[in-house]
Parts: C-alpha cells; sequence; structure tokens
C-alpha cells in the first residue's frame, strides 16, 4: 500500500538525518540563480547510505506503478537523477536512458543517451523540483525523440507554485516522494529548527525571488 502523508514524513525524517537536506535560516545559501535561501537540498547524498537509497528506490517504484500504471522505460535527467533513474529502471526490470542538459560538444552530439526507441512510454527520473524548468526540458528532448512521456517522479519538491504552472502548462504530470511542507511539518515537530526560524522557513515558500535581500 502506498500511504503518501507517511512516505512523506519518512523522507523527511532521512534528508534531515543524513544532511541531504539543510536548514539555516541564520546563514542563507545562495542558489546558482542568484536567490537566497535558508534551505539547501542535496539528494546525491542518499546514494551513499544503502538503507536509504534502496527505500527511495522502492518507493520511486511504487508511486510510478501507483500514478502511471504501465510504462516500458525510464529516463534520468541529468545529472543527478541519473543514478536514482538507474536504480528504478533496475528495480522495474526496464530499459534506461537518460537526459544531457545539453548535447554533447563531440562526437555524436547526444542529447539523450542509450538506446532510443520512439513510441515507448516513458516515466522520468529526478531528485528534485524547484522550478521545474531543466526538468521539464528533459521532458521536452523526450518527446522531440518520439517518446510518450507519461510524466515525472522526483524525490522532492520545494512546492513553488512556478513549478505548478510550469509543468501545467508542458501537460506533464509530476509527483515526488516529499516535499517543503512535509519538511517543515517533520522539523518543527522533532525540534529540528526553532518556531521562530519555521516562520522565517514559511516566508521563505511565499516569496524565493525576493527573500533575504
Amino acid at each position: 500500500m502506498f500511504n503518501k502523508s507517511e512516505i512523506e514524513q519518512q523522507v523527511a525524517e532521512f534528508l534531515l538525518q543524513i544532511k541531504a537536506i539543510k536548514l539555516q535560516p541564520d546563514k542563507p545559501f545562495t542558489w546558482a540563480s542568484g536567490w537566497k535561501s535558508p534551505i539547501y537540498c542535496d539528494n546525491r547524498i542518499t546514494l551513499s547510505h544503502p538503507t536509504i537509497r534502496t527505500y527511495i528506490r522502492q518507493k520511486l517504484t511504487q508511486l510510478i506503478q501507483e500514478e502511471f500504471g504501465s510504462v516500458s522505460s525510464v529516463a534520468g535527467v541529468a545529472t543527478a537523477g541519473i543514478p536514482q533513474g538507474a536504480l528504478v529502471a533496475q528495480e522495474l526490470g526496464l530499459p534506461f536512458i537518460y537526459v544531457r542538459s545539453k548535447p554533447k560538444d563531440h562526437g555524436t552530439g547526444s542529447l539523450i543517451e542509450g538506446e532510443i526507441i520512439p513510441g515507448k512510454r516513458v516515466v522520468v527520473i529526478e531528485d528534485l523540483i524547484s522550478t521545474g524548468k531543466s526538468s521539464l526540458q528533459a521532458v521536452e528532448a523526450l518527446r522531440e525523440a518520439g517518446y510518450d512521456v507519461a510524466g515525472l517522479a522526483a524525490i522532492f519538491s520545494y512546492g513553488f507554485d512556478a513549478a505548478d504552472e510550469n509543468f501545467k502548462k508542458a501537460k506533464c504530470k509530476f509527483f515526488t516522494l516529499s516535499n517543503y511542507n512535509a519538511l517543515l511539518k517533520y522539523a518543527e515537530q522533532h525540534n529540528y529548527i526553532s518556531p521562530d526560524n519555521i516562520e522565517l522557513l514559511r516566508q521563505w515558500r511565499r516569496s524565493p525571488e525576493t527573500w533575504g535581500r
């Protein structure tokens, strides 16, 4: 049985436990976009923890079966979605491909790596969803290659309205194992952060592009 709320909390616990997610309202991180952020998420760290890695693989697989039904291929988004996607493909016993952020500048100039079979129903695997733009570039590349994209599954989402809007515009369904609201709920209940800082984290979520300026 796929218990959504239970999985959201368990994944949030794991990510905080191994410091794949760091919360620092007093010492904000700076993202590549220039945004100031009280949170930093690096889901690659889960790969170094076999028990957590196995849990995420199994739950992503269950999520795909629950939300997308039968698929015939799995695609990872470079770079962090590649190992997660390969693990899921292995669990499902399906072919795996991955999508680069841009075509290779040598050799075949490939954008999609692996055996491309147009017409296949593919599910896309990502590690993290912020605005969704890079993920949707991969979705578009797969569609242009002739794939039927069932949707996208990821480990964690910041829950930005922009992501919902971008995925809706692209007509692509997406689901995640956990999300920002579930993380705050767990962090507050288990004293990972003070009540005052919880409010700062909520403020950031409402207006990430201007927070901290």
